[in-house]
This record gives C-alpha cells, sequence and structure tokens, in this order.
C-alpha cells in the first residue's frame, strides 16, 4: 500500500534545524499517526511522503513557507502588563492563547521590560529550513469517522 490521501499514516522522525540540532523526536516513543491529506502535518513533509511505502525511509528538507511559515515581525508586537492581570509571574518562553486580529492564536513571551511586554505570534519554528528523517512504519485506510474527522482515532491519534 502506497501513502495517498485518506491513508493512515505512522512514521519515526526526527527533526533538525540547519545547525543539526535535534528539535523533536519519536525516538523512544510511539511514532506520529496523522491522516494523509487532512493537513495534520505540514505540507512540506505531506507532500514529499506521497508514494511511499511501509519500511521507505527518507530525508526530507522544508522550507519555511511549506513549514511553519516565514517570519512574520507583524506578529511580534509590544502589549502593556495588566492585560496579563492574574499571571504572577510572566517570563521570557512562556505561552498564552490571546485573541488577535488573526483569530485565537498562541503567543510566545519574547521580552519583559518593566510594565511592557512583547509577545511573537509566530510559530517557534516559522522562518526556519525544517530537516526531516523519516520512516515510514505504518499505512492502512482510514476509517469513515476519521474521515469526517478530519484525523486519526485510537493508538496515537486524539479520541483514546
Amino acid at each position: 500500500m502506497q501513502i495517498s490521501n485518506n491513508s493512515v499514516v505512522s512514521i519515526a522522525y526526527t527533526l533538525t534545524n540547519d545547525e543539526g540540532q535535534v528539535i523533536d523526536t519519536s525516538a523512544g516513543g510511539a511514532p506520529l499517526v496523522y491522516l494523509h491529506g487532512a493537513q495534520n502535518i505540514i505540507p512540506g513533509l505531506e507532500n514529499a511522503l506521497v508514494g511511499k511505502q511501509i519500511g521507505d525511509k527518507l530525508k526530507v528538507t522544508v522550507a519555511a513557507g511549506e513549514g511553519y511559515g516565514e517570519y512574520r515581525a507583524d506578529l511580534v508586537q509590544v502589549v502593556p502588563k495588566h492585560l496579563f492581570a492574574g499571571v504572577d509571574t510572566i517570563e521570557v518562553g512562556m505561552q498564552f492563547h490571546a485573541q488577535t486580529d488573526y483569530g485565537m492564536q498562541v503567543v510566545t513571551i519574547a521580552a519583559v521590560e518593566g510594565d511592557e511586554i512583547t509577545v511573537d505570534g509566530n510559530h517557534p519554528l516559522a522562518g526556519q529550513t525544517l530537516h526531516f528523517d523519516v520512516e515510514i512504519v505504518e499505512i492502512r485506510a482510514a476509517s469513515q469517522e476519521e474521515l469526517e474527522h478530519g484525523h486519526v482515532h485510537g493508538e496515537g491519534g486524539h479520541h483514546h
């Protein structure tokens, strides 16, 4: 069976940046399970897996535009500390859900300077070239329920 739309695919992977630092890996844990064609993973990786079979191993380089997007300076802004009422300590690296002009999104605290907090709405991997080392572990047809919900159920999926 080859990977195509509506396939449930299990992959073992290691993700590194341009410097070779490991950003994420499934090593030592369960493989990543996703519904192919449902935009469950970044486009550059999904496109590279089309037609692959169980046991295939490949290295995939994904440019920022096909990954988490280009870094956008307009998603960085300085906001007053009072917007974080009820939060005792605000530290660089903390993440919050915020209502923005683009809807609800996760923002990361980039700087804290007195009563001014710099928040960054970019994905932490935006603007980066991503390098995946992937092995196809399993491929199966998606169930009707998985197709209707747009994601995998059961082992490695969303509903347990």
